[in-house]
């Protein structure tokens, strides 16, 4: 089941971004997947389910918007994660 969400936005914003309302509502739909991922909200299994591709499309897809497919909030949990490994 899905469900609908409306935004309003003004007309010029996608004009300015060169992009058609129906461009500008898919852009605008997978950003929000894309950040909600990378504030830890969502995993990527799901992200990738959402935006309909397998996750290694989602991680090159996530490249372009400079998202990092690794989540570690400090050098030191880095450090940690790779001490354990």
């Amino acid at each position: 089941m899905e469900n609908i969400l409306t935004v309003s936005y003004p007309q010029e914003l996608a004009f300015s971004l060169k992009m058609q309302t129906a461009e500008f509502a898919t852009e605008m739909r997978k950003l929000t997947i894309i950040k909600l991922y990378e504030i830890g909200k969502i995993s990527s299994s799901l992200a990738s389910k959402i935006l309909k591709l397998n996750r290694v499309d989602f991680f090159e897809q996530i490249n372009k918007y400079q998202v990092s497919v690794f989540s570690y909030n400090s050098e030191q949990e880095l450090l940690n994660d790779i001490e354990n490994a």
